[in-house]
């Protein structure tokens, strides 16, 4: 059988650029974003480690506020809500919908695990148009542990009845990938602008600039089963 597709979501699919004009007015600085969301990701790994679980949209909340302190700026209740509340309408990468329609027509079954809560990532999959490609939306709020701990591929491979090693996890984050890969699944990166893999994790066997790379090399690696 060929492997079940897993796809990550923000930055992944969804373009979380478009967030860039709330930072600029917030923050006189765009580019502010890019360490909002890095302390969103260190965060919600440090509250997995620490056995202190909070939602994704309240670390994501609580790591907005440590920016807007670190940077002296006032973060009003407006300001964070159309950050926070950004997250649920962000539009696909320009080259995913043509790509996913490809792997479905090829016949894998494809799903998302997301560090966003339930409710989140299905308004996320819907507002982007892309709920048709994908048969199951998994958040890792089932078992209240932030990827990249093991934890969520392996309730993916539970809910779908195969193995781990049935999954593929494509990512545009190198600790996704590498959580993945040391769970048991393959995996495919995706090395959008700024992006790199990080050299202490296995590497993928697939590495693409975008999804429609990485589709490309998925269709090859799976020709057998894709047929």
């Amino acid at each position: 059988m060929p492997r079940v597709l897993v796809f990550d979501v923000n930055e992944t699919l969804l373009d979380l650029r478009a967030l860039e004009p709330h930072f600029a007015r917030l923050f006189g600085d765009q580019a502010v974003l890019l360490e909002w969301f890095n302390q969103v990701i260190l965060f919600s790994e440090a509250v997995t480690l620490a056995g202190n679980y909070k939602n994704f949209g309240e670390v994501a909340r609580a790591a907005l506020e440590m920016t807007a302190a670190a940077h002296g700026k006032e973060l009003s209740a407006e300001a964070a809500q159309q950050i926070i509340g950004g997250i649920r309408n962000l539009p696909p990468h320009p080259e995913v919908p043509e790509s996913l329609a490809r792997l479905k027509v090829a016949g894998f079954q494809m799903v998302t695990l997301t560090n966003s809560p339930p409710a989140v990532a299905e308004a996320q999959i819907a507002n982007a148009n892309l709920k048709p490609f994908f048969t199951r939306i998994f958040s890792v709020d089932s078992v209240q542990r932030f990827k990249p701990a093991p934890e969520p591929y392996r309730m993916v491979a539970r809910e779908l009845g195969v193995e781990t090693s049935q999954l593929r996890m494509i990512a545009a984050h190198a600790w996704d990938v590498g959580g993945a890969m040391q769970a048991g699944c393959a995996a495919a990166f995706i090395a959008r602008p700024g992006k790199a893999l990080f050299p202490a994790f296995p590497k993928p066997d697939i590495i693409g600039h975008d999804l429609r790379d990485v589709t490309e090399a998925i269709l090859l690696a799976e020709k057998v089963s894709a047929r």
